[in-house]
């Protein structure tokens, strides 16, 4: 769902039974693994890039930060392991020679902190490259950028296109709990107190449907899963919002330690293969990713480097 500040988080998105209850369901299923999961690794050698994978490929088993969101890491209704960035993993860390992946389930903002504090092996939940993130740890290249969207009444009868169009229109205005579009509607000149912070796209969209609100921000992956059953509600055509001035497209990529380069090395080695084969995008498909989700680009941009 993830964003330019701090460790806020950006938006979840589409899952087979994508309801409230399932969403919640595998929240809750979450938490009850990280708590049978969250022994500490090995402290990594710094040297050399790091000798992880070496430990890894010995164990034959990685541990995944995840934070229990659809569509990029979660724990499903019968209590599997799903989402864009563990399958990738799954696939990836077999070339690697690691054959299984284990969920650590934990809150967004203590993914880096987790992955800094030995809780797990890296980060698998979509998490978008800033340069703040960039100082804490490693990433992989982006395997997926999204743009932004809103869910608003159908007909969209107060033509809502775009967080200028917000403002102009007084429109009343929710998004996601740390979504990246709180900070997106500020910069646009929405003030921050006027906006009605929902747990997820579900309450989003509830909002929308009940006339509390006249819209609501996510990714274009979120918006258009979250109303392709609802009759009242409708999603408008993905944009990028202006951060200082400039367009954005964020990207969600894996995280791994500062210490582990070899790793990550290692692991963009093995996705470039994927994104040139296609092979990417079909394992992100599923998941509601479209070919504008497929991206060239690099963490090295997007870090600001």
């Amino acid at each position: 769902m993830a964003p330019p500040h701090g460790n806020d988080r950006h938006t979840p998105g589409r899952a087979p039974g994508h309801t409230r209850r399932a969403l919640l369901a595998g929240v809750a299923a979450a938490g009850a693994l990280g708590a049978a999961g969250c022994s500490r690794v090995a402290t990594a050698s710094a040297a050399g890039g790091g000798d992880l994978l070496d430990r890894l490929k010995a164990q034959g088993v990685v541990r995944l930060g995840i934070a229990g969101e659809i569509p990029f890491g979660y724990i499903d209704r019968d209590g599997q392991l799903t989402g864009e960035a563990p399958q990738l993993a799954k696939a990836i860390f077999k070339r690697l020679g690691v054959d299984r992946v284990q969920p650590v389930p934990t809150e967004f903002g203590s993914l880096i902190p987790g992955l800094n504090s030995q809780q797990f092996d890296v980060v698998a939940a979509g998490m978008y490259v800033t340069p703040e993130r960039c100082e804490q740890a490693v990433f992989a290249d982006p395997d997926y950028q999204v743009l932004d969207s809103f869910v608003v009444r159908k007909g969209n009868p107060k033509g809502l296109h775009d967080y200028k169009d917000i403002v102009a229109k007084k429109a009343r205005f929710a998004t996601g709990t740390g979504y990246a579009q709180i900070q997106h509607a500020v910069d646009a000149g929405y003030e921050q107190g006027d906006i009605l912070i929902v747990p997820d796209q579900v309450a989003g969209l509830n909002a929308v449907e009940a006339g509390r609100v006249d819209v609501f921000a996510g990714t274009a992956l979120t918006t258009r899963a979250v109303v392709q059953k609802s009759a009242k509600a409708e999603s408008t055509r993905a944009f990028a919002p202006l951060v200082d001035g400039k367009p954005r497209i964020d990207g969600g990529a894996f995280a791994f330690r500062p210490t582990e380069t070899k790793l990550r090395d290692a692991f963009n080695a093995e996705l470039h293969q994927l994104k040139k084969s296609g092979e990417l995008f079909r394992i992100l498909r599923p998941f509601g990713f479209t070919k504008a989700e497929m991206t060239d680009l690099t963490a090295k941009e997007l870090c600001g480097a």
